[in-house]
């Protein structure tokens, strides 16, 4: 057993000697869900005042609303959710790199029948060069989505790593 999986297995030990909210209910109390990016540097529920039970939290890189999109129908459709808060961040690794660069790390590291796999799912890393005009456009995708009814309120915004603050883009 490695030791995060340790650490875990000791963690849950100590967490569900005292865990009393077993009973919430599925759907998300305050029927919103934040979308934002999977980096370790986020703590959506401290960052965002996220209680247990209250919002469905989405994770992937760069906080993208494509990839999201399967997450984002379950969670309105079958849990009735009605508000989303996309939030990107400063810092963001998918500022770095570009969908050749990703190509060519994963062709160094895994071969070419890696990327051939890659090629073959069509596989979009979906980069960004400028962040605010990501968050525009997660934004704007959403809102043109058939698959998000007019009646979803959409927000996007920016979480500052180096400060912990959270602005408004749109």
């Amino acid at each position: 057993m490695s030791a995060i999986q340790k650490n875990i297995e000791q963690t849950s030990e100590s967490y569900s000697a005292t865990f009393t909210q077993g009973h919430l209910a599925l759907p998300p109390a305050k029927k919103y869900l934040v979308l934002t990016c999977m980096d370790a540097r986020i703590d959506p529920a401290r960052a965002f005042g996220i209680e247990l039970g209250d919002a469905h939290v989405i994770r992937n890189a760069g906080a993208s609303a494509v990839d999201a999109l399967r997450s984002i129908v379950i969670s309105e459709q079958l849990l009735g959710t009605n508000e989303i808060v996309l939030v990107k961040h400063t810092g963001c690794g998918m500022l770095t790199f570009k969908n050749e660069d990703a190509y060519g790390v994963v062709e160094k590291n895994l071969g070419e029948e890696a990327v051939a796999e890659l090629k073959a799912k069509n596989l979009d890393f979906l980069p960004f060069p400028k962040l605010e005009k990501a968050v525009e456009e997660d934004v704007a995708f959403l809102k043109a989505s058939k698959l998000v009814p007019e009646s979803v309120t959409i927000s996007g915004w920016v979480y500052e790593v180096e400060s912990g603050k959270t602005r408004r883009v749109v």
